[in-house]
């Protein structure tokens, strides 16, 4: 009687479950042709909370590739993405609701403001807590395509289906209502899933949820889905593939991911090994399936490791779908059982995924260095680079943000992120904080905490304050500091050994706190670059002094294992039996930095202009890939048609702020040598002072700069020029730059004030370029300049203002000829000053000086340009002048050329010598090339 008692209840709780769980049943049919998903779907949803509900939301993902207005529409434009706002119509995705009904009333509803993706549904009356509705929904889905997100129908019409029909938001005292953005995973309580499919009978249909059934009549498929406590359903419909089904121990794997042609058992070995270490370290997955997708981990990748080309392959035999198959693996595995806010807690899903990767990697790859087999050969494992483990990584990307002064407190809500934050930075940090924290506690807590909270929060919707909860219970130190600095602040980590006073037994160790945090550090003694021994310093509020063993240590460091991801390593050492604390290290080739050495590199550079030709030298320099503080650069180089030595040479110091719109002040001062025309050179020495301001919203794409420098210019005399300006110079310059710049919108402006000897001139610019919806393009460009006063000579326009091409007396522009008034180089332009590009006269004004430029787009790439301005010399009446003709930017400010058409010269095109009015830009700078490509990440 008690076994059936016992039975009896445990059915009963069974059923209470489902019938307290909300449930979704959808009955959906597919037009291939139409590219269209109707549905018929009914909701149960269940009020769990305390209050009474007047209205439901709900989440409607697909609705957010309507149009080029909506959130997701917008995010692409801050990050410069064109592909969906040059789309064609068919290409975009919507939701077409018919009807809502509550029983047979039709209920009122709407899309919020500024959310299209949400809808807001009106109950017939008030839910109370612990009641349940019926909802049915009749609407379709158009589904957009995959070149946006990765999902939505590809090139060869195969469906790949994630967050496709309506769900409801989560509501926990308030309604957590997060439109579509691309940067993460929706909001969503788990719900039993009961799914009915009509597809063409070519589709084969591949999921995580289990298949009822699967049979194709006539040339219709039917397909029914069914899953208890889910939160997504993602799907793929495919009709040129079909991805492999594993079986996995008990689990059955789904995967499309690309497998190198490993061999099955191979394959089997692999992802039991990362189940079983997953089930281990968490517990036990609650789904019987898996569906793992190439579409998912492109998403969210190995960075480094898919960059790569495939012909290179410098890993062993299956690590690269091993880490691959991990990656996903961890993210699915918690994405679906452990529901976290994704906006707003993100970074705790973060630190247990990244923490897990680098403790799979420690554990079954424990050699294995961040460019595999290519450390092993000759000229790349001198490299420090090819001294790192895999898992150095991690620190090092999170350090690119941290030292550019635009990482993000973990705790940021994740839409506030720059998309280096989102998909990198802020994962590996946070990754990086339970290493250190695993590290300061000296035990399994942080592991089992991890365990711990997996197990009581799986299938629940969790918080981070019981994460919080759960480390803080087993804990064995006080670990606030974790929260208060390192997750909630973007405060940086940065020790320095101030002072060392030794005995003849022990050494008086001061150690600096130079950021204002609470966060603490290890401190080690080294010999035969050996831990002799390793103990924690914390509590140091601005400096810290304490007495420890000398135990033969040669030298004593902080955070010798680099585990703690500090700002600055490189002042974290002190010689006690060595001379230096530091050995100095020469590098040929830019590299990774080595904390343990004072580096200085030597790499090959070249410059080229027409008077030096090719010049090449090597430039020597202490900056790695990471920015540093202080920095110095000297780069003499041999020009083989000046046969003479030229180049340039640098040295700054910059201090960067937090939490202000000042971000960066820099002081320095830099000089360049080269020639100016053939056999006369220039000497020009600049000190300097920026300073640039960036909103605290690092997201708002608003730039100023301030910029104070003093530019010293010695020239050659040249002989053959009677009328030459004097030839030595200085000139005071103050720059005020203004920028805000989007993909459909961009504004800048700069003010531009010069005080010399013999003149003071002011000058501004503007600019502005607008994309409209229908791709419509145009660009407008005002520029006006004038002499406050000039003493300069009348038979000389060497400081005038420049209609179409300036002299450059600052020498701040990459002219290839600068002095060259015919031939090839003379047709290079530069968009400065006037901006004209047919050479009409006059040339210059030395009084004052007013342009407009503008230019709309014919086809794509090809515009339509004209340019209207006056000039006023000295003397003479102002003039008139104008241009136009066709524009063709092939990458914009970087590979232009100018066709003149009409002018004040008349029909240029239909004159003599027409390929020399051809006006081309071309820049030879990588640097400025590399930041059209990472100003989306940044």
């Amino acid at each position: 009687m008690k076994t059936f008692f016992v039975f009896f209840f445990c059915c009963f709780l069974n059923i209470y479950a489902v019938i307290a769980q909300h449930q979704i049943l959808i009955n959906a049919k597919l037009n291939k042709e139409e590219r269209i998903i109707y549905i018929k779907q009914q909701l149960t949803y269940v009020n769990k909370s305390n209050e009474p509900l007047k209205e439901l939301y709900l989440n409607d993902w697909a609705n957010a590739f309507k149009n080029k207005n909506t959130p997701l529409a917008q995010r692409f434009g801050e990050e410069y993405i064109r592909k969906f706002h040059f789309s064609k119509p068919e290409e975009k995705g919507f939701t077409s609701i018919n009807q809502i009904k509550q029983g047979k009333n039709q209920l009122a509803w709407i899309r919020p403001q500024n959310h299209p993706d949400i809808v807001r549904v009106q109950l017939s009356k008030t839910l109370a807590p612990g009641e349940k509705v019926h909802l049915t929904f009749d609407y379709s889905v158009k589904v957009p395509s995959d070149k946006f997100t990765r999902f939505g129908v590809s090139g060869e019409g195969n469906y790949k289906l994630k967050f496709w029909y309506l769900t409801p938001a989560v509501f926990d005292g308030a309604w957590k209502l997060y439109s579509h953005k691309d940067i993460g995973e929706q909001y969503t309580p788990p719900a039993n899933l009961d799914i009915q499919l009509d597809v063409p009978a070519e589709f084969y249909p591949s999921t995580a949820l289990d298949i009822f059934h699967n049979y194709a009549a006539g040339n219709r498929r039917h397909i029914r889905l069914t899953g208890e406590n889910r939160v997504e359903s993602e799907l793929l419909l495919t009709q040129t593939y079909q991805p492999e089904t594993l079986e996995v121990g008990m689990h059955q794997l789904v995967t499309n991911l690309n497998d190198d042609g490993l061999q099955p058992e191979i394959k089997d070995l692999i992802l039991t090994r990362i189940l079983d270490f997953l089930q281990e370290r968490l517990g036990e997955y609650p789904h019987q399936k898996l569906l793992i997708t190439k579409e998912e981990y492109l998403k969210n990748p190995v960075y480094g490791l898919n960059q790569l080309p495939d012909f290179i392959r410098p890993f062993p035999d299956g690590f690269h779908y091993d880490i691959q198959q991990l990656k996903t693996i961890i993210n699915n595995f918690l994405n679906n059982s452990l529901l976290l806010d994704p906006r707003q807690e993100q970074w705790v899903h973060d630190a247990i995924a990244i923490s897990l990767m680098i403790d799979y990697v420690d554990r079954y790859y424990p050699k294995m260095k961040l460019v595999g087999s290519l450390s092993k050969i000759i000229g790349l494992r001198w490299f420090h680079a090819a001294d790192l483990e895999f898992n150095d990584q991690y620190q090092f990307l999170y350090m690119n943000m941290a030292r550019l002064n635009i990482d993000q407190p973990l705790g940021s809500n994740k839409d506030s992120l720059l998309k280096f934050n989102v998909n990198i930075a802020n994962p590996y940090k946070a990754g990086l904080g339970i290493k250190y924290l695993e590290d300061y506690l000296g035990s399994e807590a942080v592991k089992k905490s991890i365990s711990e909270f997996y197990s009581e929060n799986k299938l629940k919707l969790g918080t981070e304050k019981e994460f919080a909860a759960v480390l803080q219970k087993n804990a064995n130190k006080n670990i606030d500091w974790f929260f208060n600095d390192y997750v909630n602040t973007s405060k940086k980590i940065d020790f320095k050994i101030t002072k060392l006073k030794k005995r003849k037994d022990s050494l008086q160790v001061t150690i600096k706190n130079k950021r204002n945090n609470n966060m603490p550090v290890s401190l080690y003694g080294i010999k035969d670059d050996k831990i002799v021994y390793k103990i924690w310093v914390d509590s140091i509020d601005k400096e810290k002094q304490i007495t420890i063993p000398r135990n033969d240590a040669e030298r004593i460091a902080l955070n010798y294992e680099q585990i703690i991801p500090e700002y600055n390593q490189r002042n974290n050492f002190r010689g006690v039996s060595k001379l230096f604390n530091k050995p100095i290290q020469f590098r040929l080739l830019e590299d990774i930095e080595d904390p343990k050495y004072a580096q200085i590199f030597f790499t090959p550079e070249f410059d080229y202009n027409l008077y030096d030709g090719i010049a090449i030298g090597p430039k020597m320099y202490n900056t790695t890939f990471l920015a540093k503080d202080f920095s110095f650069k000297i780069s003499p180089k041999y020009g083989f048609n000046s046969n003479t030595v030229v180049g340039s040479a640098n040295i700054d110091y910059t201090w960067r702020y937090h939490n202000r719109d000042l971000r960066t002040i820099r002081l320095g001062i830099g000089g360049n040598r080269f020639s100016y025309a053939y056999d006369l050179f220039y000497h020009r020495y600049t000190p300097y002072l920026n300073f640039v301001f960036r909103p605290q919203n690092l997201r708002n794409n608003e730039r100023q700069s301030l910029s104070i420098r003093n530019i010293n210019v010695n020239r050659d005399k040249n002989p053959f020029d009677q009328n030459q300006t004097a030839p030595n110079y200085n000139v005071f310059n103050v720059r005020y730059g203004f920028s805000n710049s989007y993909l459909v919108d961009h504004t800048s402006a700069v003010i531009d004030y010069q005080l010399a000897e013999n003149f003071s001139k002011v000058s501004l610019t503007l600019q502005y370029r607008k994309l409209f919806k229908n791709n419509r393009q145009i660009n407008l460009r005002f520029y006006g300049g004038t002499f406050i006063y000039s003493d300069l000579p009348k038979n000389s326009n060497y400081f005038s203002f420049a209609l179409d091409r300036p002299t450059d007396y600052l020498f701040d522009y990459n002219y290839y000829g600068r002095s060259e008034g015919d031939g090839l180089f003379s047709q290079q332009i530069i968009m400065a000053e006037g901006g004209f590009k047919s050479q009409v006269m006059p040339e210059y004004a030395n009084q004052w000086i007013t342009t407009v430029n503008a230019s709309t787009n014919i086809w794509k790439w090809i515009f339509a340009y004209g340019d209207a301005g006056i000039v006023k010399n000295s003397g003479e009446n102002s003039k008139f002048l104008y241009d136009s003709g066709i524009r063709v930017a092939l990458v914009e400010d970087y590979f232009e050329v100018f066709f003149p058409v009409y002018s004040n010269l008349g029909w240029e095109i239909a004159q003599p010598n027409y390929d020399q009015k051809i006006r081309f830009i071309v820049s030879l700078d990588i640097n400025t090339l590399i930041r059209l490509f990472t100003r989306r990440w940044y």
